[in-house]
C-alpha cells in the first residue's frame, strides 16, 4: 500500500504541473496573437492595431479608426495599411511555417525513434537552398523573383524527398538507412551550393540572407497557400498517430500487430518532404523549430503521438512568431533575418539533448 500511495503522490504533482505547464503556454500564445500586430520597425500603440482590427480593412478614412482624435487620418491611413499588408500577412506566415515544421519535426522524431530529429535532418533545407541559388546566381527571371525564388526553392526541396522516397520504396531499408541518405543528400546540396557561389560570388549576399529566413515577402496569397499546406500535411500526419505510438516499439512489434512500417514510413518522409518544403520555399531556412517543439509538447501531455503531433505544430507555431517578434525588435530599426533568434534558442537546446542522451547512454551501459 506504501508503494501504491507513494506512486500515487508523484503522479498527482506531475499532472498538477503539466496543468499549469499548459496553462502557461495557452497564456502565452493568446499574448503573443495580440501583441504581433503591434510589433514591428514602425511603433504603433496596441489600442490602435485593436481599433484598426475591429474596423476592419476597408474603414480607415479617419482618424477615429485608430481610437482617438490625436491621431491624424493621414497617419492612420499608414498604420492601417502597415497592419494588414505587412504584419498580419507575416504573422500567419510565420503561423502557417511553424506549425508545419513543428509537427513535421515531431512525425520524423517518431519515425526514425530519435529525439534529436528534425525536418532539416534529410537535406531538405540544403536542398531549396540550392534551388534558390540557381535564380541568383545564374540571374534566372531576377525580374519574376518573388514568383519564381519560391518555386525553384520548393522543387530544390523536393529533390532529396523524392530520393529518399525512391530509395525506401527499392527494398527493405531501415530507418538509419533513410536518415543516413539525407545527411549524404544534404552533403551534397551543400557541396554543389558552395560551388554554384564560387561561380558568381554577388549572389552570396542574397542566398545568404535567404538562407537565414523571414518573413517580409509574406503576403496574403502565400498565406492561403500554406495554411492549405498545413491542413493537409498535418491533418493526414495527425491520422497517422497510433501508427507513430506503435513504432516507437520497434518495427517487428509494429508489424506483427498490423502496421505496414515500409509504406507508414515513406509516407510520412513524403508528408514532412512536402510540407517542409514548401515553408522553407516561401521562409527561407528556419531551424530548430521543429527539433524544439515536440520536446516541449512531450512534457506537457506525455509521448502519446496523436496529442503531441497536433500539439507540436500549435508549439511551432507560437515559436517562429516570437521568433519573428525578436527578429523586429533586437536591433531597431534593422530586422534581422528569423533564423538567428532560432538558432539562438534552438543550438543550446540541441546541445542539452545531445548531451543528456551520451549520459543516459553512458548510464545503461
Amino acid at each position: 500500500m506504501a508503494v501504491g500511495g507513494s506512486a500515487a503522490a508523484v503522479a498527482v504533482p506531475l499532472r498538477s504541473r503539466r496543468r499549469w505547464l499548459a496553462l502557461a503556454l495557452l497564456a502565452g500564445g493568446a499574448v503573443l496573437l495580440a501583441v504581433t500586430p503591434a510589433v514591428g520597425p514602425v511603433p504603433i500603440p496596441i489600442a490602435a492595431v485593436f481599433a484598426i482590427l475591429a474596423h476592419g480593412p476597408g474603414n480607415v478614412g479617419s482618424a477615429s479608426v485608430c481610437g482617438g482624435a490625436s491621431v491624424s487620418a493621414s497617419q492612420c491611413r499608414i498604420w492601417a495599411e502597415i497592419v494588414w499588408q505587412a504584419r498580419l500577412p507575416a504573422m500567419f506566415l510565420a503561423l502557417s511555417a511553424g506549425a508545419i515544421l513543428g509537427l513535421s519535426g515531431a512525425a520524423l522524431q517518431g519515425v526514425f525513434r530519435n529525439p534529436l530529429a528534425d525536418p532539416y535532418l534529410l537535406g531538405l533545407s540544403t536542398g531549396a537552398a540550392m534551388g534558390a541559388a540557381l535564380l541568383f546566381v545564374f540571374n534566372v527571371g531576377t525580374s519574376n523573383a518573388a514568383l519564381l525564388l519560391p518555386a525553384f526553392a520548393f522543387l530544390g526541396g523536393l529533390i532529396p524527398g523524392i530520393v529518399i522516397f525512391a530509395v525506401g520504396r527499392t527494398a527493405r531499408r531501415s530507418a538509419e538507412t533513410l536518415v543516413l541518405t539525407g545527411v549524404a543528400l544534404g552533403a551534397l546540396f551543400s557541396s554543389l551550393l558552395a560551388t554554384f557561389l564560387l561561380y558568381n560570388p554577388l549572389g552570396d549576399i542574397q542566398v545568404s540572407f535567404w538562407l537565414l529566413g523571414g518573413m517580409s515577402d509574406a503576403t496574403w496569397l502565400r498565406d492561403a497557400l500554406l495554411v492549405g499546406v498545413a491542413l493537409a500535411v498535418g491533418g493526414t500526419i495527425a491520422l497517422l498517430g497510433r501508427e507513430l505510438n506503435l513504432l516507437q516499439l520497434g518495427e517487428d512489434v509494429a508489424q506483427s500487430v498490423g502496421v505496414p512500417v515500409q509504406r507508414v514510413t515513406l509516407l510520412l518522409v513524403l508528408l514532412t518532404t512536402v510540407g517542409t518544403a514548401a515553408a522553407v520555399a516561401f521562409t527561407g531556412v528556419i531551424g530548430f523549430v521543429g527539433l524544439v517543439s515536440p520536446h516541449i509538447v512531450r512534457r506537457v501531455v506525455g509521448p502519446d503521438y496523436r496529442k503531441v503531433v497536433p500539439l507540436a505544430g500549435l508549439v511551432g507555431a507560437g515559436f517562429l512568431l516570437l521568433a519573428w517578434d525578436l527578429a523586429q525588435t533586437a536591433l531597431p530599426p534593422l530586422v534581422l533575418p528569423v533564423g538567428i533568434p532560432t538558432s539562438f534558442v534552438g543550438a543550446p537546446f540541441f546541445l542539452y539533448l545531445l548531451y543528456r542522451r551520451r549520459s543516459a547512454s553512458g548510464a545503461a551501459a
